[in-house]
């Protein structure tokens, strides 16, 4: 049998180990039996290639794992949720992870610091990013990929 192939994403490739991360989860990939596509396999370089190249990509996997904690505020990485988004377009299956899974009202409160209302729906993130998820668990990208392989 194939192994399904599982595109990464999330704000990781911010992160100063960049690079070791997307090795070190990869090598999560292959131990649970799965190939892992990471942004950095590509050899873009201007902003218009790195996103045509994540977006084919995504076209090429199966699963998408999206790391959905708070990243630059206190939602979402806004690129992870246009990932989401294009893979659930896709038909693709889509899980998420976060070390937080109280809802966002109880992370943030009834209105946000500019006095926004905060949905109340009991979801951990955005409604629109929770319902395109086919699962999201609680943890690090380990215990998702764990979780994944066990289905």
């Amino acid at each position: 049998m194939e192994k399904k192939k599982i595109y990464i994403a999330g704000p990781d490739v911010f992160a100063p180990d960049a690079v070791e991360l997307g090795i070190k989860y990869k090598i999560i990939c292959e131990k649970y039996g799965f190939i892992g596509l990471y942004p950095f396999d590509n050899e873009a370089i201007t902003s218009r290639e790195i996103y045509k190249a994540n977006c084919k990509m995504i076209e090429e996997a199966d699963i998408i794992v999206a790391n959905l904690n708070s990243f630059r505020g206190q939602c979402v990485d806004d690129g992870t949720s246009l990932e989401i988004g294009l893979a659930k377009y896709q038909g693709k299956i889509i899980y998420g992870y976060m070390s937080d899974t109280r809802s966002l009202r109880s992370k943030i409160g009834e209105k946000d610091k500019d006095g926004n209302t905060v949905e109340d729906f009991g979801h951990p993130v955005n409604l629109m990013v929770f319902n395109s998820c086919d699962g999201i668990f609680q943890g690090d990208f380990e215990d998702c990929i764990k979780a994944i392989s066990k289905q």
